[in-house]
């Protein structure tokens, strides 16, 4: 009898505009605490310097070797990639679904569009910050806001300026939503 009445409540549009927010709801905390976690720019959580510090091995660069630059790179990239390709895969299962509604099919295929256009500019801010001579970038678009993470011992006002100018042009975000931290 119990049983009957969860089937019977999970057959309703509520139940399902319920599963729906909930899965939506879940990604987007999966991001901004990957966000919080990983590139928090003011380092407001209190774990260290912006937890960037921790995310490679002290023994790739301990004899001054660049790889260790690199590794954090490319594992900053690759922690990104990860974190996307799991929400895709969420909202892909939404879109798939034949019992989701109409407009949580439309909603998620809206956030799947959402998501690569912002990997995309991602891709274009990396590829221009890095003809502005930088040897390594990475970008994370997230909600209205940007964090520009840039291999670089110091960023001169003119640099920063111009990072900021490639953000601007390339996703119309202001600079004021603008992150740029430099890594060496």
């Amino acid at each position: 009898m119990k049983i009957e009445k969860i089937k019977s409540f999970f057959k309703t549009r509520a139940a399902k505009s319920i599963v729906v927010a909930s899965a939506a709801l879940l990604i987007g905390l999966a991001v901004y605490l990957n966000y919080r976690w990983f590139y928090d720019p003011a380092g407001s959580l209190g774990y260290g310097d912006n937890n960037m510090d921790d995310n490679y091995s002290d023994s790739s660069s301990a004899a001054g070797d660049a790889s260790g630059e690199n590794d954090y790179f490319t594992s900053t990239a690759l922690d990104r990639q990860q974190a996307r390709d799991e929400a895709l895969d969420v909202l892909k299962m939404v879109t798939e679904n034949a019992e989701a509604s109409e407009e949580a099919k439309a909603e998620a295929q809206s956030k799947i569009s959402k998501i690569a256009v912002d990997i995309q500019n991602e891709i274009n801010i990396e590829t221009l910050v890095k003809a502005k001579g930088f040897d390594d970038c990475v970008a994370i678009i997230s909600d209205n806001a940007v964090s520009v993470i840039v291999g670089a011992e110091s960023l001169q006002a003119a640099e920063a300026a111009q990072i900021l100018a490639i953000v601007y042009e390339t996703t119309g975000i202001n600079p004021e939503n603008v992150s740029i931290i430099s890594k060496s």
